[in-house]
């Protein structure tokens, strides 16, 4: 299985803003994406700047901790899950993520690396680190076939 890296940091949530508008828009259809960071890292944060990339309005995306799921439809479609509140891989799986991994939308998990055992071989892992008040490092690690080439092209649009 193959994997490459990528770490942008962000400096301002514009930054964020910048880097979730790339990921929109490179993201492969059919992509499972994890978001790994400690509470109030800017998962929500990064998954709204996807969305209004998408032609979501960013104040109907919230944290779905206690929803677990949300569905958006528009330019692209994507579910956004939040796994912190589920207790095991039983649980997680009764969410019907195997349905939305098998979908041509995009997948995206907060909290997912609780559950890698459930999550697809072929999937995007994004880590997120807090530096400061506004200042975040994503680091972004393609795993497997589905999106080869997605680090090189975010560094090509976002740099570095």
């Amino acid at each position: 299985m193959t994997a490459s890296t990528f770490t942008f940091r962000a400096t301002s949530l514009d930054d964020t803003d910048r880097f979730g508008e790339a990921l929109a828009r490179l993201l492969p259809n059919g992509i499972t994406v994890c978001l790994s960071g400690t509470l109030g890292a800017g998962k929500t944060r990064l998954v709204q700047a996807i969305a209004a990339a998408c032609g979501v309005n960013r104040a109907d995306v919230v944290s779905p901790t206690f929803v677990l799921c949300q569905h958006y439809s528009a330019s692209r479609q994507f579910d956004h899950l939040d796994a912190y509140r589920i207790r095991d891989d039983d649980e997680f799986l009764e969410l019907g993520v195997d349905e939305m991994f098998a979908s041509d939308g995009i997948t995206l998990v907060e909290w997912g690396e609780r559950f890698r055992n459930c999550l697809p071989l072929d999937r995007v892992e994004i880590q997120i680190q807090v530096l400061g008040d506004t200042e975040r490092e994503f680091r972004v690690t393609s795993i497997g076939d589905v999106a080869p080439q997605l680090c090189a092209e975010l560094q090509r649009v976002v740099g570095g």
